[in-house]
């Protein structure tokens, strides 16, 4: 006991050393919250979705004839108008095609002329009884082979001249090049892939729909003949290239599939998008954005939740004054301050959204 007196009174001592040099010594501060009655409301949640793009008319160019590949009009990149000239293949020998193909035309034209002479004579000679029936018969024949020569001639000079325009290859679209993976002077056959035309003008986004969310837009009508006009209703959709930028043109959701993939379980959609300023390219990646309505739901600020390991609290305040913690789950909306709490409160709760971080269990509230 005397060792305990002795303690103490070096504590007092010290203490009383303190206050004689007007040291002040450390005072109980209480930190004053901020805190907010929990309420329903609508809120606009933006939902993500990885998208690929694509050119709604990419266009791959193949030759239709083979030959030496002469000249490359354009570069890869270059932005080229609907009919413009990419590449130019040897013509010399659909040329020459053409050359002969017309020569048999001429000549079957002059054979299908002598012909139809010999039948309108017999014919005539007939009529006077001066030839037999079967000399008009054969001359009448004869015509008629004549006529069908010069038939099968002249789709010989067409198809010949169709073969002399494959050899200059102009582009189907509007676009821009893809890579062109052939030079000048290499021998190019029917069928070889020459580069890409992706039709930039309107660009389709690529991506997939989670069941959950398919199942939600059968529930609002998004089927059969009311498909269309659900699409329609559906709100302007972004795109934010995978730098955080992003498109200055709002898209629209245009297709939906008919059919959910089994294995993922996601049904394939496509958002289009104005692509006036050629910015967008096909094959770049990003996120397409929706905004999506919420109804009666209760958003509080993400400072008012706690997090302790797999666990989300948030402090109430009750009716004394004291804050209880409370488990909730809640959904990310998306806009870095707010979230949606699925279960842990109701209506008319108060919470702390300031200082949570602050509080221990069964702590006076001053607010």
């Amino acid at each position: 006991m005397k060792k305990k007196s002795i303690k103490w009174s070096l504590v007092l001592s010290t203490m009383l050393g303190l206050a004689s040099c007007g040291i002040d010594m450390p005072k109980e501060v209480k930190t004053s919250f901020e805190t907010m009655t929990v309420e329903k409301q609508d809120i606009t949640v933006p939902i993500k979705f990885s998208a690929k793009m694509k050119g709604q008319t990419d266009v791959t160019i193949m030759p239709q004839v083979s030959g030496q590949l002469m000249k490359i009009c354009v570069n890869e990149g270059q932005q080229v108008s609907k009919g413009t000239t990419l590449f130019i293949i040897d013509q010399r020998n659909a040329q020459l095609e053409l050359e002969a193909a017309q020569a048999n035309l001429e000549a079957a034209l002059a054979s299908e002329n002598s012909a139809k002479l010999e039948f309108e004579s017999n014919k005539n000679l007939f009529e006077k009884n001066i030839v037999s029936r079967y000399m008009l018969d054969n001359s009448e024949n004869s015509y008629k082979r004549a006529q069908a020569s010069v038939s099968q001639a002249r789709a010989s000079v067409n198809r010949a001249k169709v073969n002399l325009g494959f050899c200059t290859i102009t582009s189907p679209v509007a676009g821009v090049i893809g890579e062109i993976p052939v030079r000048a002077g290499d021998q190019v056959q029917q069928g070889m892939k020459l580069t890409m035309v992706s039709g930039n003008l309107m660009m389709d986004a690529e991506f997939s729909l989670p069941e959950s969310l398919v199942e939600a837009m059968v529930s609002a009508g998004a089927k059969g003949s009311d498909k269309e006009k659900h699409l329609a209703e559906m709100p302007d959709v972004i795109f934010v290239m995978k730098n955080g930028t992003e498109y200055q043109h709002k898209g629209r959701i245009s297709t939906l599939t008919g059919m959910v993939n089994a294995t993922t379980g996601t049904l394939a959609v496509k958002a289009t998008f104005p692509n006036p300023e050629s910015q967008l390219f096909s094959g770049i990646q990003g996120t397409v954005v929706i905004p999506t309505e919420r109804h009666d739901v209760i958003v509080i600020p993400q400072t008012a939740v706690v997090k302790l390991q797999s666990k989300q609290q948030v402090y109430k305040v009750q009716p004394d004054s004291t804050a209880t913690a409370i488990d909730v789950t809640t959904e990310d909306i998306g806009n870095g301050q707010d979230v949606i709490v699925s279960s842990g409160l109701n209506v008319g709760d108060k919470i702390v959204t300031i200082g949570a971080n602050n509080l221990q269990e069964g702590q006076q509230v001053l607010f």
